[in-house]
Formats: structure tokens, sequence, C-alpha cells
């Protein structure tokens, strides 16, 4: 039986032309299933417009109206695809499947090549990502995912690791979940959700990202606590380490009841509290940071944000930032 697609465009380069002012989302979702040969072999595809921006835009309204859309759907459909700009892509996939309450697929795809450029990548990857969407394997979990290049990626793992090449999507340490062959999906690990579950809204909190290197001061995360964030992370370095000025800060945010989640630049690898020093992994556990397993900064700063509409509770917060997958209590 031919399953049936719900497909939410909301601009990017997928849907982009360019001109002289720059290149901007102009092609309507009608027009970018049909620029894709045979896909209703695969299946019968409706197509509704949340919204035709640049990713590098996209804000919190607009990934809360992706989540009622495809909840909306859920019950009338086998699986829900995104097209979506590639710059935030991750974070909308992300976000939506810590928040996502319905059992169906949503499958983020989208482009490096416009439509108006030579061998543009977008039909494929679109593609790609509606048969991922009808797969049953992917049913029943309500789990968001990147579908790009032939393979599909758990929302939480995936980054975008080039600024142009076709293959750009990754999950570092981990590889895809499947990848698409001429006889269907190939799975490699279990296509499911590794997040909490969190509320799905527009939040109230605000959290402020910092970055760590050689001869950071304190002063990011001092301006930070003037201007009443209400959280921190921090990008560390190696392991999760800092320099000892910003160790020192993270100390006052802390016991100032600012919840601090630490996190690495390293593309891969999990965060440990090892090194002593003002600065060191161990010593930001002693004085209360969080540490955020291998979640990049960008996306612990999305799960913090979510999670505070929970609790501003600093022992309360840490679980959700435990084990992989994850399994707060």
């Amino acid at each position: 039986m031919t399953a049936n697609i719900k497909i939410l465009t909301t601009g990017g380069t997928i849907a982009s032309t360019g001109d002289d002012g720059g290149a901007s989302p102009t092609t309507r979702g009608e027009e970018l299933i049909a620029s894709v040969p045979g896909l209703d072999t695969y299946a019968d595809v409706t197509v509704d417009e949340i919204a035709r921006i640049s990713s590098f835009d996209m804000d919190w309204e607009t990934i809360v109206r992706i989540g009622d859309a495809a909840l909306a759907a859920a019950d009338e459909v086998d699986g829900v695809v995104v097209t979506h700009g590639t710059d935030t892509m991750e974070e909308s996939a992300y976000a939506t499947d810590l928040t996502f309450d319905g059992d169906v697929p949503i499958v983020f795809t989208g482009a490096q090549r416009r439509p108006d450029e030579t061998s543009p990548d977008g039909p494929s990857n679109l593609l790609t990502a509606v048969r991922a969407a009808a797969d049953e394997r992917l049913h029943g979990i309500g789990a968001a995912y990147v579908a790009f290049d032939e393979q599909l990626h758990s929302a939480r793992d995936v980054t975008k690791t080039h600024t142009a090449s076709l293959g750009t999507f990754d999950s570092p340490g981990k590889g895809p979940l499947a990848i698409t062959t001429r006889n269907g999906l190939r799975v490699y690990r279990s296509p499911e959700s590794y997040s909490v579950d969190l509320p799905h809204t527009v939040p109230t909190h605000s959290v402020r990202m910092v970055k760590s290197g050689t001869g950071v001061s304190k002063a990011p995360i001092r301006e930070a606590i003037e201007s009443g964030t209400d959280g921190i992370v921090l990008e560390g370095t190696g392991l999760g380490n800092a320099t000892a000025s910003l160790g020192d800060a993270v100390a006052t945010a802390v016991s100032d009841g600012v919840p601090v989640v630490v996190t690495s630049r390293c593309h891969a690898g999990s965060t440990t509290a090892v090194y002593g020093g003002a600065g060191g992994g161990e010593t930001l556990r002693h004085d209360g940071a969080i540490f955020a397993d291998d979640l990049p900064a960008h996306k612990a700063r999305l799960k913090l944000t979510l999670a505070l509409e929970t609790t501003t509770d600093i022992e309360k917060l840490r679980p959700y930032f435990g084990s992989y997958p994850p399994d707060p209590t």
C-alpha cells in the first residue's frame, strides 16, 4: 500500500533562486514536488507551506508551527517531511525531536544547491526524505531525522560539517542511522528518538552561549549574568575545560542560581570532568556545572532553553543532560 506523506515547506536553499540582491526562497512546495521524477511511486504526497524564509533566520515560533502542523497531520498520514534550509536544519530537527508528541516520523531535508544552479541536489534529497518517511520501520516512534545525500541521521546527532559540500551532514562518532539504496532503506542502527521529552512551546527563557579559547576572560559570562540570562552554555575545550577566568565566572554564575552547561568545541566525543585547576572540568563539576555528554553547544542551548520551561532548579535540570540515550528521572 502506498504511504501518505505530508510535506511541510519552510523555504531554504531547496526553494531559493538568485538575483542581484542575493538568493532567497521563491519556489512553492508544489514546484518542489514536480521536480522529483517518480516520487509518486513511493508515496501519495500533500503539501503545506509553513514559512518561506532562509534558515539562518529561523525562529522558535516557526519551529512550533512545524510541530503543530506535523501533529495535526499525524492521524491522517504515515510520515511528515519538512523542507528546510541547511544552516539551522539540525537545530529545528532536534528541537522537534525534543518536543513532538506524535507517532509519525518527521524527516527534515533541504539542499546545498538552488533549483536554478547546475545539478541541484534538492530533488534527490527530497526523494530520500520521502522514502525514509514512508518506511514502516520509522513508524510508531515519533522521532525526527535529517535525510540528506542518500543518508538518514538522528536529529540529536547530526550536524552540518561543510559550508558547501553536498554531503555536508554527518553524525560525528556515530554515522548515519541508514542509507537509501535502489532496493530501499538499509538500516544500520535503531531509527528511534535519542532525546528526552520537553515542552512544545515558544520558550520564555533565554540562554547565552559562551566560547572558551586561549586567553578568554570572564567578561562573556559576567556580561551574560548582568543581562539577566536564565542559563549559560559554555563551549569548552577538549573534554570540557575552560580558562581559569571563565572557571571563576562559572562558579559565580552557579552560586547565583544560573545553570551552566558545559560542552566541547571538539566535533566528536563526550565531555568528562577530569582536570583540576580553576577552569578544569573537575573543578567546573565541583562548582555545580552540568556536563552535556556529547551534545554540541548549539544543541545544548536548545535543550537547556526548553528544559528551563519545566524547572529552573539546577539539580532538577542535571538529569536532562545525562546518559546517552538519555534517561532522566
